[in-house]
């Protein structure tokens, strides 16, 4: 039919490896790029063969088309794997994530969904479009309103250079790209909704207290709507929870995959401090 935009074929994305052990795969979000990992990363490495992917779109990857859809943006993750591996995404990368899991169940040994909107409300579906048009009209605001949503102003104060180097990988983005990715992450988590009891990989759905967007009821939701799908909240953090609160994110993420003896998952109330004062 003209005019249907047909699926493309999976693009090969830029990554790097670190570790070994069992495979572990890490998925950035929305306009960032596989470096939001790096404070994770010395923990995560020392169990595992830990996979840092460029979605397409971002970082050194290939650009992406406007009307990418999820699914494709899942194929090009599962081109990269040759066998299970534990699936860890952030935001977009979730759902990412939750796409990966039920088009390959055989790929996924578990998933780990870290600060994941799922089942938006109308008003939290509105707020989110009008975000993107922001972004259409006028990138460089929209690259600051994000980093003012996701650095409280304490951390900010605490850390402004790192504060400074997400507005730059923010404001690095290629913006056809980016709204591309942007409008999967505006919207797929309404398709991927009444999907999501047909998962089969042992989930945990993380993130932090205080994070206004991907919020502690949304992922007590998406705990529930998978089976068997645990919530871990982290008291006090907002959204970047990679670089807020890595020790606590790296500590959830080892014990879900069995792979350190800790604290069961739930309500995490943990002893490590995050980056935030």
């Amino acid at each position: 039919m003209s005019g249907v935009r047909r699926p493309s074929a999976p693009v090969s994305l830029a990554y790097e490896t670190h570790g070994a052990g069992p495979g572990l795969v890490l998925l950035h979000g929305v306009g960032l790029d596989r470096r939001m990992w790096e404070r994770c990363l010395p923990a995560l490495a020392a169990r595992h063969r830990v996979t840092l992917v460029d979605l397409r779109g971002h970082g050194a990857s290939p650009a992406a088309a406007p009307g990418v859809s999820l699914g494709e943006l899942a194929a090009d993750v599962a081109a990269l794997l040759s066998g299970p591996a534990h699936i860890v995404g952030f935001s977009l990368g979730a759902l990412v994530s939750q796409r990966l899991g039920l088009d390959r169940p055989d790929l996924t040994a578990s998933l780990t969904l870290v600060s994941s909107v799922a089942g938006r409300s109308e008003d939290e579906r509105a707020a989110v479009a009008r975000r993107r048009e922001v972004a259409a009209r006028d990138f460089g605001a929209s690259a600051w309103a994000a980093v003012d949503r996701w650095f409280s102003p304490g951390w900010r104060a605490q850390e402004p250079g790192l504060a400074q180097r997400v507005l730059d990988t923010l404001l690095a983005n290629d913006p056809v790209s980016y709204l591309a990715c942007y409008d999967v992450f505006a919207t797929a988590d309404a398709g991927l909704w009444p999907l999501l009891p047909r998962i089969t990989a042992p989930t945990l759905a993380v993130t932090g207290e205080d994070d206004p967007g991907s919020t502690p009821a949304m992922t007590h939701r998406l705990a529930r709507q998978i089976p068997g799908g645990r919530a871990v909240i982290v008291p006090g953090a907002r959204h970047l929870l990679p670089l807020e609160c890595p020790e606590r994110l790296a500590d959830a993420i080892l014990t879900h995959t069995g792979s350190q003896a800790g604290s069961p998952t739930g309500n995490h109330t943990g002893h490590q401090e995050c980056h935030s004062p």
